[in-house]
């Protein structure tokens, strides 16, 4: 008997069932959240390669500690100031009686982390938790998720190694494919200190701008110009993505799978972990179907390196910085 060959296809974010996603932003601002929920618990790992994280609540997902679920993940801007959006997420969370049961109440595990976007908008303007609870509330009561200048993306920009005089605007974006019954997702904030590359072509179409902002510069060409060193690289740039998958792993293997989705950043963005950046990929487990963990962790790598694609093709230009369509790639 001939082998049954199983077809890829796209399929949106919002079809990956068990999980829903709110976002909220102030465009004012320049800043915003999203929060993506699991109602009944979801399995998490997470892969940190950047040398400036902000996060919170993230050694909940070391195999090592004794918490089987988390209930949400928070991406927002604001930098560390940001980090006060989960406290929303979780009253609303614990409103609708959602959480690690303690007997008095329920207690919503709730992780999160943030991009450094302080210098794109009004840098006294973050994510609290009025904005983090109403993120959380629109993603069961109306779930809203769409790529580009939404949610944790509004203030979302890339290629700033020389300053934000030449960098451009990117934002959010999502990819997700399934085969068989095997669905696996990606939603990528893209707020990188270098370029963004095509990871099928090769092809530079964002990052550091010329001088007079008509055409791409190479981060990494321009890097190499000086060996003098750089204090201060905007620490706290970050590139965030949440890997969904329906088929069942442990965090452990969850872990694995992040680092393995690592390899969508290090072909889509360049320069990529640096100390100046904060990149992180949490992978999260909705399901229980049985799938082969080295195949979810290939896919995992070519969902996140097409969401980063996403992310700069659907951002609109703002705050004075272009974005890829307008620069006419």
């Amino acid at each position: 008997m001939k082998e049954e060959k199983s077809i890829m296809t796209e399929i949106s974010i919002r079809d990956i069932s068990d999980i829903q996603i709110g976002q909220v932003e102030n465009a004012d601002a320049g800043t915003g959240c999203t929060v993506l929920i699991c109602k009944k618990g979801m399995r998490a790992g997470i892969d940190i390669r950047g040398g400036g994280p902000a996060s919170r609540e993230t050694p909940l997902l070391n195999p090592l500690m004794s918490a089987k679920n988390i209930h949400a993940v928070v991406l927002a801007g604001g930098s560390a100031f940001g980090l006060g959006a989960a406290n929303g997420v979780m009253k609303y969370l614990e409103e609708q009686n959602i959480g690690y049961d303690v007997g008095v109440t329920k207690v919503p595990l709730v992780v999160q982390s943030d991009i450094f976007d302080l210098t794109v908008g009004d840098p006294f303007v973050r994510p609290d938790p009025a904005m983090g609870y109403e993120a959380a509330k629109r993603a069961l009561e109306a779930p809203n998720y769409s790529d580009g200048n939404y949610g944790a993306g509004c203030g979302a920009t890339v290629g700033k190694f020389a300053g934000m005089e030449t960098c451009m605007k990117t934002g959010i974006g999502s990819y997700a494919v399934q085969i068989g019954d095997l669905q696996v997702g990606a939603v990528v904030v893209v707020n990188a200190l270098g370029d963004i590359f095509d990871w099928k072509t090769g092809k530079q179409i964002a990052g550091m701008l010329t001088e007079d902002k008509t055409a791409l510069r190479n981060t990494a060409d321009f890097m190499k110009s000086s060996i003098k060193a750089v204090d201060n690289k905007f620490v706290g740039n970050t590139t965030l993505a949440v890997l969904i998958t329906n088929a069942g792993f442990d965090k452990a293997q969850l872990c694995k799978i992040a680092g393995m989705a690592q390899d969508g950043y290090a072909r889509s963005i360049h320069p990529v972990h640096t100390s100046a950046d904060g990149d992180s990929i949490y992978a999260v487990s909705i399901g229980d179907l049985s799938a082969d963990q080295d195949l979810v962790g290939t896919l995992a790598a070519e969902v996140v390196s097409e969401a980063i694609l996403r992310a700069a093709e659907h951002a609109e230009s703002a705050y004075g910085f272009p974005s890829a369509s307008e620069l006419g790639r």
